[in-house]
């Protein structure tokens, strides 16, 4: 056998060896919490559509085609050194700008009110905000991972760029106008700050500016009436239990009928005769509390929390900054996402559209979520290697 053939022989095998070692480095806790959301998520999508026609399994099978896309993703994702993603971090945050752009041209679909989405046929759309969820944590830790010289924060010209690429991903989203997910982006960016260490009476201007923006947009109208109806129904939800609270109420009835076990897997009466609106997406955990009960519904919270804590474990493990600002970013992302979904659910916030991590139905918001697990992975896979 010549040498070239023993060459290639040895690189397969040392590739082989290699990827062997990293799936043992993965973190296999958060890999199964992540699963079994995703399977319970399955099964209330299926529960909340299947009377939509009879025999309708469309949806579903949608969904589980959409988890498929979103592993595969989230393995090759796992696969990256987290270190290049830096270098490429500008031209990803880019591409996101890109879709967010071509969102409010006429290329662009309005769904529920938000002009959010690229249909791409056959049933499918394209969610560009969702992946600029992903563009600013990689810009963001880009930015903030390079401390000054002789200190262990972030360079002032640096962190005024972070708060630019910051509020120009809010500013295109909030044209759609997205409110929900302009708040998860605010978050992100709040996050990053935290975590870079930057001053605390930065941070405070900071958020003295948010209130004050906060106001500005109440003040001039900015936001779609049915934006301010949404607020007016948390608030007081009797204002209009018919109109504008009937979401809210008829949340509360579903999740409160479940009591302490619940209906049972598709015995749920309001998710059967649908009384609860976009119960597949945003109100997912409307059908957790009603047919698996409180108990259900805790494991569903304890789930995604063994997810965060993990999380919150690779980035405190990391070394690097840029990872562990990536990881903890991240983390932020979620926890608000899933904090924001429940919190509606159960009358504790107002409704802003959030999808439930890893249980709602959703392609593009699966594809991102599934991502950043990746994400989290590979950092996880490169601290392991060199400890």
């Amino acid at each position: 056998m010549d040498r070239a053939m023993l060459a290639k022989r040895s690189a397969f095998t040392r590739r082989a060896v290699g990827a062997q070692s990293a799936v043992w480095r993965l973190d296999g806790v958060m890999l199964v919490a992540v699963a079994a959301l995703c399977v319970i998520g399955t099964l209330l999508v299926w529960s909340s559509t299947r009377t939509w026609a009879p025999g309708s399994t469309g949806l579903v099978k949608k969904h589980v085609l959409n988890l498929a896309i979103g592993v595969a993703l989230c393995a090759a994702a796992s696969m990256v050194d987290h270190r290049l993603l830096r270098a490429y971090a500008p031209v990803v945050y880019l591409a996101t700008l890109v879709g967010l752009v071509v969102v409010v041209t006429p290329l662009g679909s309005t769904v529920n009110g938000s002009h959010s989405w690229i249909m791409l046929g056959g049933g499918f759309a394209l969610q560009p905000s969702e992946f600029a969820k992903l563009g600013l944590v990689l810009m963001l830790s880009m930015l903030l991972a390079q401390p000054a010289e002789g200190s262990d924060r972030p360079r002032g010209l640096d962190m005024i760029f972070a708060l630019g690429v910051a509020g120009v991903s809010m500013g295109l989203v909030m044209l759609q106008p997205d409110l929900g997910t302009t708040l998860v982006l605010a978050v992100i960016t709040a996050g990053g700050l935290v975590i870079a260490g930057v001053r605390k009476r930065w941070l405070m201007l900071l958020v003295m500016l948010g209130v004050a923006g906060a106001v500005a947009v109440w003040m001039l109208d900015v936001l779609e009436p049915y934006q301010v109806a949404r607020f007016t129904a948390f608030l007081d939800p009797s204002v209009d239990p018919r109109g504008v609270g009937y979401n809210s109420t008829q949340a509360l009835i579903a999740i409160g009928s479940g009591e302490l076990f619940g209906k049972g897997l598709l015995d749920g009466g309001q998710t059967t005769g649908r009384f609860v609106p976009e119960q597949h997406t945003d109100f997912i955990f409307t059908v957790a509390g009603e047919e698996f009960g409180f108990l259900g519904s805790v494991t569903v919270v304890a789930l995604l929390g063994v997810v965060l804590l993990r999380g919150l474990r690779i980035a405190q493990q990391c070394e690097d900054r840029f990872g562990t600002l990536v990881a903890g970013t991240i983390v932020c992302w979620l926890a608000f996402q899933t904090f924001v979904n429940i919190g509606m659910t159960i009358g504790i916030m107002p409704i802003t559209g959030l999808p439930l991590p890893f249980v709602s139905y959703g392609g593009t918001a699966t594809f991102a979520n599934l991502i950043a697990v990746g994400l989290l992975q590979a950092i996880r896979i490169r601290e392991q290697a060199f400890n």
